[in-house]
C-alpha cells in the first residue's frame, strides 16, 4: 500500500508533543517535592510512551498485525486511523476523530487539566499559609491532583490505546495511592485531629454524589 504521507517514524512529532503536554501538566502542577517529581515523572513517562506510539513506532499495531490483518481483512495498518484501536477495533467508520469516544478523551483531558490547575492553586495558597488545604477541589476529595493526572490518562487511553500504557495505568493507580496514603500520614503528623476531621467529611479520590443525602 502506498502513503502520501507518512503516519509514523516522525520523531520531531513524538519530542514536540511530548514536551508540550509535559510542560503543560507541570505550569498546572508544579511539582516541588521528592514526592511530587515521582508523581510528576511517572505521568510524564506515560505521556512519553503514548506519544512515540502514535508517531515514532507503532509497537502495539506491529505486535497485533497479524491478527488484525485476519480480523479485518484489506485494514491498511500503517494508516494513522488504524492506530485509533477502538474505533478500529469497534468497527467503526469515518473519521475515528469524530467518533463517541474520541469527543469523550476530549472531555477526559480538559476536565482533568481545570482539575489540576484548580487544586494547585488551593494548594498553593494553603502552602504558603501553612494551612490544611480543604477548599475548592479539596472540599470534594482529598486528593484532586492525583484524581486529575487518572483523567488525563484516561482520556488518552480512550483516543489512542498501546499496550504499553495500558499495562503502566493500573501500575501508576497503584502508585498513586501509596502516594496518597504516605502524603496523608504526613499531614496527620502536622496537622493532627483538623486532619482528621476534614478526612473523615471528604473522600480520598471519588466524590460522594450527594452531600445531602449523606447528612440525612
Amino acid at each position: 500500500m502506498s502513503h502520501d504521507q507518512p503516519a509514523y517514524g516522525l520523531w520531531l512529532l513524538v519530542a514536540i508533543n511530548s514536551a508540550v503536554f509535559i510542560m503543560f501538566a507541570y505550569s498546572f502542577f508544579k511539582p516541588a517535592t521528592t514526592r511530587d517529581w515521582r508523581s510528576f515523572g511517572a505521568f510524564s513517562a506515560f505521556i512519553v510512551a503514548l506519544f512515540v506510539e502514535m508517531y515514532g513506532f507503532p509497537l502495539t499495531i506491529y505486535l497485533m498485525s497479524g491478527w488484525l490483518q485476519t480480523k479485518y481483512p484489506g485494514l491498511d495498518i500503517l494508516s494513522h486511523d488504524t492506530g485509533h484501536l477502538w474505533s478500529t477495533l469497534l468497527g467503526e467508520k469515518g473519521n475515528p476523530h469524530f467518533g463517541v469516544l474520541h469527543i469523550a478523551s476530549y472531555i477526559f483531558l480538559a476536565y482533568g487539566f481545570i482539575l489540576l490547575s484548580s487544586a494547585w492553586n488551593v494548594l498553593y495558597h494553603a502552602q504558603r499559609r501553612h494551612a490544611l488545604a480543604t477548599a475548592g477541589p479539596y472540599a470534594v476529595i482529598r486528593h484532586p491532583q492525583y484524581v486529575a493526572f487518572v483523567l488525563i490518562m484516561l482520556g488518552f487511553l480512550l483516543q489512542w490505546p498501546t499496550l504499553l500504557t495500558l499495562l503502566m495505568f493500573p501500575i501508576l493507580l497503584l502508585m498513586y495511592g501509596r502516594l496518597a496514603i504516605t502524603e496523608e500520614a504526613e499531614m496527620r503528623k502536622q496537622f493532627g485531629d483538623a486532619f482528621e476531621q476534614y478526612a473523615q467529611r471528604t473522600p480520598r479520590f471519588i466524590p460522594r454524589i450527594s452531600r445531602q443525602s449523606a447528612a440525612k
